[in-house]
């Protein structure tokens, strides 16, 4: 007998700082595996199903992620559950918004745009308070230059060089949309650096360590290390520069993820 499913799009945030990424691995605490026991306690042990929209990697937070759940069970109150969901959620994730999607509603599949941030400060050390979500460089870095450099991302190239543990056989002719350095205007706390900086990157898809292997880039270019020239040749079908340098996770957010049509 068919049994009928119903389908969600829910959007959540998170502190990823305590834990090992998105995805369920055995053994360690993960964002999905919080959420599907929370899932599991609330619905008191009724079917479901959640799928995520990407996976990100320990200590990467998200200011709006999303997941799509499937039930056998119609929620009848939305605005009900939303408040069920956050009051046995950890303190560390929280639940947005819940909105039902229709069965053709692919979250890994429908054409999205994510957004990515990454805060970092530079030039000595900060307030211990700041570990979780700003990567500090003690080293001065010559911000102008690595504005000019992050520019030179933008567009349709090959990113081989920024794809963590890369093979013959992976597609990394890719698009970013926006790739600029700009000053951290958006977090603010009275025990942050009075000047701090986000790369902010937008595409429709990124590899893995891709973000913050770009990062790494650019704090080589901050350091002088590299230069602009280095940055387009590493982006060519001839790989001329090698990218090693994978900046930390912690400054990674992903900020949003945009669907061009929610059914």
């Amino acid at each position: 007998m068919f049994e009928k499913r119903f389908y969600y799009l829910v959007t959540c945030q998170y502190l990823g700082y305590r834990f090992h990424g998105w995805q369920k691995q055995p053994q360690v605490k993960t964002i999905h595996l919080m959420i599907d026991k929370t899932l599991n306690f609330i619905f008191n042990g009724k079917r479901f199903k959640t799928l995520g929209s990407g996976r990100t990697d320990a200590m990467v937070s998200a200011n709006q992620a999303a997941f799509e759940l499937f039930t056998y069970h119609e929620i009848d109150d939305l605005d009900a559950f939303l408040v069920l969901f956050n009051t046995n959620l950890p303190q560390d994730i929280r639940a947005l918004s819940i909105t039902p999607v229709t069965a053709d509603f692919n979250i890994i599949q429908d054409s999205k745009i994510k957004e990515y941030l990454y805060l970092f400060a530079h030039g000595k050390k900060q307030h211990p308070f700041c570990a979780p979500i700003i990567t500090t460089i003690l080293d001065p870095l010559n911000i102008e230059a690595m504005k000019k450099a992050a520019k030179l991302f933008e567009g349709f190239h090959n990113f081989k060089s920024y794809c963590y543990k890369p093979t013959d056989h992976g597609v990394y002719n890719r698009e970013i949309i926006t790739c600029e350095i700009v000053e951290n205007n958006l977090f603010t706390a009275n025990f942050f650096p009075e000047e701090s900086f986000i790369l902010r990157v937008t595409g429709k898809g990124f590899m893995r360590n891709q973000i913050r292997l770009m990062m790494g880039a650019l704090i080589e270019v901050g350091k002088g290390t590299k230069s602009l020239q280095d940055i387009t040749n590493s982006l060519t079908n001839s790989h001329q520069v090698s990218i090693y340098y994978v900046a930390p996770a912690s400054g990674l957010i992903l900020n949003s993820v945009t669907y061009t049509h929610e059914n």
